[in-house]
Order: C-alpha cells, then sequence, then structure tokens
C-alpha cells in the first residue's frame, strides 16, 4: 500500500466515523506485506493524524450537540406554555448531554422544611421519586447552603454531606453511586437543584459542570415564567374590579416576556455582546456598558455616561464583586451594576446609567438581559479560546517542524488568515511582572490582527508575525504590549525568514532577548542589528563561543590554573573607561595593584592587547562572554 493509498483509507474510516481499532488495519496489512520501516513510521504518523482529526471532530460534534441542546430549551422557553413539558425536557437533554443513568431536578419548599422531587428521567424506583428531603441534608443540602456546584464519586460513603436514613435508603434503592447537583438560583435565592447521576463510580468534568449549571438556569427561568403566568391569572380571577392593576401587571408581565423572547432570539441568531447591550439599552432606556471581568468596557451603547461621579476600574469592579456575592444588582454613583457569572465564575458586568429607578418588572428584564449575557460571554470565551489553541499548536509545529507535511501546515495557516510564503519575523517576549495568560491573550489579539500567530513555546511567548524588519516588529511589539498590559515587555527579534525557516528565527530572536536581558537592558526591544557588533558576533550565522575563546581563552585558562582573577580585572577595567583609578575603587585594590595585573594580561594576551582595535575585540568578547552564560 503507498502512503497515497494509506491518506486515502484514512479519510475513508473519518468520513464513515469508523471506530478506532479500524485504523490499525493499513498498518497490520503494511506489516504482512513486508513494508519498509521509514514507510511503517509514515503511515503511523498518518494514522496519528487521522486520529488525532476524528478526536477534533468528536468534540466538535459533542459541543454542537451541547449548544444545539441549549438553543432547543431556550426556544422552548419562548415558546412557554407548559412549565411540566419544559423541566422534563431539561431533565432529559442533562440526562442525555451527561450520559449519566438518570436526571432529576428537586425544589424546596421553606415552608414546609423539605425539600420534594419535580421531575425525573430514568428513574426506577417509586421511594425514590417520591422522596422527601429535609432542609441542610444530603448533597442537595450542600448544594442548598453554598449555593454553588458538588458532586461525589461515591455518594453513601462520602463523609462530607448530612446523611439521613431516608435519602440513604432512596439511593440505594434506586442504585445510584456517583451524583452531581447544580443549583437552581433566582434573584441571589436557591429554589431548588438540578441533578444529574451514574450508578457506577464516576468524577463529572468542569465542562460538564458547567452544562449542567446553564440548563438549571433555563430552568430557573421557566419556573419564575410559570410564576409570573400564575400570578398574573390568579390577579385576573381575583381582582375582576382592580382591571387597571390587572393590566399593569399584564403588561408587564408581556414586556419582561417580549424582552426574553428577544434577548434568546439574539442568542439564538449568534449576536454579540454590542447586540444585547443595545437590545438592554432599548428596553431600559439610558445607557449601557457591557465590561469584562477586569472592569473594561467590551462593548457600549447608547448615550455616552457621564464622565461626572462615572466609577474609575477599581471602584466599578469592587461593585462588581458585591453584585457577584450578593446574587443582585447594586447602586454605583450613578450607575447600576449587575454582575454576570456563571458558575460561581464572573464573566463581567452590565453597567446601565441614564434609566432612572428600575422597577420590579425592569429588575426581571435585567436578569435576563444577564443570563443571555452570560451564555454569550460563555460562547465568545469558548471560541476565543479554540482559536488561540488552535494558533498556538500551528506556531508550535513551526518552530519545531515536527509537521509530516509543510503543505498542509501552509494550508492550515492560511486558513488562519497567515502567508507562510511571506517574510515573517519572529518575537520572543519577557515580562516577570505580568502573569502569562495576559502577555498571551493581548499577544493573540496583536498577532491575529496582523495576519500573525502567537502562543506559548518553552515557556515564553512567541510571536511570528509578517515583516522584513526585524527591529521595527520588536519595537512594534514592546509598545503594544506596554500599552496593553500597562508594564514595560522585554522584546528580541529574529529574521526576516519564510516560514520554513521558523526554528532559526526563533533561535535568533531567543539568542537577542537573552542579550538584552543580560546587558542590563529588560523593558527594551530590539534585533540583532540593533546590538552592533554583538549583533553581528550573535547572528545566526556567527560562531560566538569560537570568537569569545579565540580572544579570552588564554586568559581564562590563566585564572584557572593559578586560581587569579585577571579576566575579572580586565573587564572592570574596559566597564569603567579604562580608568585605573575607578578600575581599583570597583575591585577595592590599590592602583599599583591594577597596574600590575594589566601587566600580566599582557604577558599573557600579547603586549597590544590593549591597543585599539584588540580593546574593541576584547571588549566585545567580555560582552559576549556574559550574554552567553546568561
Amino acid at each position: 500500500m503507498t502512503l497515497e493509498d494509506s491518506d486515502r483509507t484514512f479519510l475513508e474510516f473519518l468520513a464513515r466515523n469508523a471506530p478506532s481499532a479500524e485504523f490499525e488495519e493499513p498498518l497490520i496489512a503494511a506489516r504482512a506485506s513486508g513494508a519498509s520501516a521509514e514507510a511503517l513510521a509514515e503511515l503511523e504518523q498518518s494514522k496519528l493524524l487521522a486520529l488525532r482529526v476524528r478526536a477534533a471532530l468528536d468534540r466538535s460534534r459533542r459541543r454542537e450537540a451541547e449548544l444545539s441542546a441549549l438553543y432547543e430549551t431556550v426556544g422552548d422557553l419562548v415558546a412557554l406554555r407548559d412549565v411540566d413539558a419544559v423541566l422534563e425536557a431539561i431533565v432529559r437533554r442533562a440526562r442525555k448531554l451527561l450520559d449519566t443513568d438518570t436526571a432529576y431536578l428537586a425544589l424546596y419548599d421553606p415552608v414546609r422544611g423539605h425539600a420534594y422531587m419535580r421531575e425525573t428521567n430514568g428513574s426506577v424506583s417509586a421511594k425514590f421519586q417520591q422522596l422527601l428531603m429535609p432542609l441542610g441534608a444530603g448533597l442537595g443540602g450542600l448544594v442548598v447552603q453554598t449555593a454553588s456546584p458538588y458532586f461525589s464519586s461515591s455518594y453513601l460513603g462520602d463523609a462530607r454531606f448530612q446523611h439521613t436514613r431516608a435519602i440513604d435508603e432512596a439511593v440505594t434503592e434506586e442504585g445510584l453511586v456517583a451524583i452531581l447537583g447544580v443549583p437552581l438560583r433566582l434573584r441571589g435565592n436557591v429554589i431548588g437543584v438540578l441533578y444529574a447521576a451514574d450508578r457506577s463510580e464516576r468524577r463529572f468534568a468542569r465542562d460538564e459542570v458547567s452544562l449542567l449549571s446553564s440548563l438549571a438556569a433555563h430552568a430557573a427561568v421557566a419556573l419564575d415564567n410559570a410564576r409570573l403566568l400564575q400570578e398574573t391569572r390568579t390577579a385576573l380571577e381575583e381582582l375582576n374590579t382592580a382591571n387597571r392593576k390587572v393590566e399593569a401587571r399584564s403588561a408587564s408581565v408581556e414586556r419582561a416576556a417580549a424582552a426574553y423572547e428577544r434577548f434568546t432570539d439574539l442568542a439564538v441568531r449568534g449576536g454579540g455582546v454590542d447586540d444585547i447591550a443595545r437590545a438592554v439599552a432599548d428596553v431600559l432606556g439610558g445607557s449601557v456598558v457591557v465590561v469584562g471581568p477586569d472592569a473594561r468596557p467590551l462593548s457600549r451603547t447608547g448615550a455616552t455616561p457621564p464622565a461626572e461621579g462615572f466609577p474609575d476600574e477599581p471602584t466599578l469592579a469592587d461593585a462588581m464583586a458585591r453584585s457577584h456575592s450578593e446574587g443582585h444588582n447594586v447602586t454605583c454613583g450613578p450607575c447600576t451594576v449587575a454582575a454576570v457569572a456563571a458558575d460561581q465564575q464572573l464573566l463581567g458586568a452590565l453597567l446601565i446609567s441614564g434609566a432612572g429607578e428600575l422597577d420590579a418588572t425592569d429588575e426581571v428584564i435585567l436578569e435576563r438581559g444577564v443570563l443571555v449575557t452570560a451564555l454569550l460571554l460563555l460562547f465568545r470565551s469558548s471560541l476565543a479560546q479554540a482559536e488561540e489553541r488552535v494558533r498556538g499548536e500551528l506556531l508550535t509545529d513551526l518552530l519545531t517542524q515536527r509537521h509530516g507535511d509543510y503543505f498542509a501546515v501552509q494550508e492550515r495557516a492560511r486558513r488562519l488568515g497567515t502567508d507562510l510564503d511571506e517574510p515573517h519575523v519572529v518575537a520572543v517576549t519577557a515580562c516577570d511582572a505580568v502573569p502569562a495568560e495576559r502577555i498571551a491573550s493581548a499577544a493573540g489579539a496583536w498577532a491575529k490582527a496582523r495576519r500573525g500567530l502567537a502562543g506559548r513555546h518553552e515557556g515564553r511567548i512567541v510571536l511570528l508575525v509578517p515583516g522584513e524588519d526585524a527591529s521595527a516588529v520588536a519595537r512594534d511589539v514592546a509598545s503594544e504590549l506596554r500599552t496593553a498590559l500597562a508594564r514595560p515587555v522585554t522584546v528580541g527579534a529574529g529574521g526576516p525568514l519564510s516560514g520554513t525557516d521558523a526554528p532559526e528565527a526563533y533561535t535568533e530572536a531567543l539568542r537577542c532577548l537573552g542579550a538584552l536581558q543580560a546587558l542590563g537592558r529588560g523593558g527594551s526591544a530590539a534585533a540583532m542589528t540593533d546590538l552592533g557588533f554583538l549583533g553581528l558576533v550573535l547572528g545566526r550565522h556567527a560562531d560566538a563561543h569560537g570568537f569569545v575563546n579565540r580572544l579570552l581563552g588564554p586568559l581564562i585558562t590563566y585564572d584557572e590554573r593559578r586560581g587569579t582573577s585577571l579576566l575579572h580585572t580586565v573587564d572592570s577595567y574596559f566597564e569603567h573607561g579604562q580608568s585605573l583609578t575607578r578600575t581599583s575603587a570597583d575591585l577595592h585594590v590599590h592602583v599599583n595593584t591594577v597596574t600590575q595585573r594589566l601587566e600580566r594580561v599582557g604577558q599573557v594576551l600579547g603586549e597590544g592587547w590593549n591597543t585599539p582595535q584588540r580593546a574593541l575585540e576584547t571588549h566585545l568578547a567580555l560582552q559576549l562572554r556574559r550574554v552567553l552564560a546568561g
């Protein structure tokens, strides 16, 4: 079988979603036919690549199924007619998406002091389906008390929870072992718990917890919408004489429902934070700013908020934290701040100004806007992380040349907007005062805007961007990151070279960065051409170690054999402008001692060692040795 035939075979496996075991068949056939070791290695690489593509397709299908279920749930809520049907659909989808044996939803009645089963799916025990749970008992009790998700791989033996005989007997009869529970929150209060459970031990992943939390949020909305509709019906039945009040209440509900339908329609159509901010501003009036978790704006709509009294970033960050912890919006100067969160993670906030005092309906509308904004920000974050990961993997493949087919890498780069046939510059950054995640995010945004790549490689943030002037690219990167991070960043650049020569450009950039740090030039940016003679010696075709050994080797050997410090004396001599007085002060020895040492240096290196031409080379070798040692 030729390599082309094997590639075609693997593509056919991918096209029909063949099981993993079938991907071994071409290798088995090749070994049986006596294929060479090189052919088997190439076939193994093709198989591994095909399996990686298959895994990526599986993840994509799973994510598509999750998003489809969320969109279907949103559609159910928009067309809400029967809350029982909606809750049954949510529980059924929770069980299907998390692939558990059962899923169920319990609501808490604080008046009676217990929780009761509202909906189950996959349950086989009548006792379990009719279970009443005291407040504070079981896994759900801890979820309600902390308003946080909890799971147990083996519930009956887990001492974190308050066990009761009734609950344990019901769980035993149902045969449940692993249980995950997430809170149903409504305006800061936990009204129930959504569960997913297995009849065997299992650890639940973080994305499974987030997914179940999203479904729980929609379940809470369904219950709240049902409550609002029920209150309207009750008002119509009991207060026929108060038509104005009933009409006002009905109008409020319709306004809230219309607003939520508009918000959810935006989510279904793939709208962004600008769209949701505009929609909230239209419904509530005034202006709306969507800010990220760092209190910096992500979008702005409506009139510009008033400068006077408008909260600065620290004040706004404090208000966001209070809103997040208290579970409702708070007042901050002339603004109302509503935190946007998912699974206890603060994603940002809605900042409303000029809307006046919010009434109860406005509060409900704002809460719906916050919920949909959280969903949009989660989608946005997931897409950004996926793109950053893809770009980082491509950059790593280029820098390590671990790819087997460069044309395939070119095609991957083309799909990301990068043309590897153009000259490129590699830039390596360093900034100890800022977390690597922030540097990577800022570098990624800058590189993407310039049709380049950025990511982490060997513990550093590396950029590959089109350009023919490495020095200019280094300065641009340093300037952009300094503005984005509010901290000076050291940048070394290499190139320009083609995409195939990225490892060589990376090595040059890394040497340049090391030279800047060794020379005490942190916070600056440079390419090899900016380092003068040092750049020539460190350049991609230079023998730096040979240059140092040729000029300083005899002196290094002399010091090692006799335990002297002639090399250090010469280094200090040049660093202090060849002044005997300043050198003696630096070394804390007498001037005569310095003179005697320099005479001995002349004996080792030759009498003309400190002539202008030789002195320049010697000084350069000393600096280069310091860089190489660093």
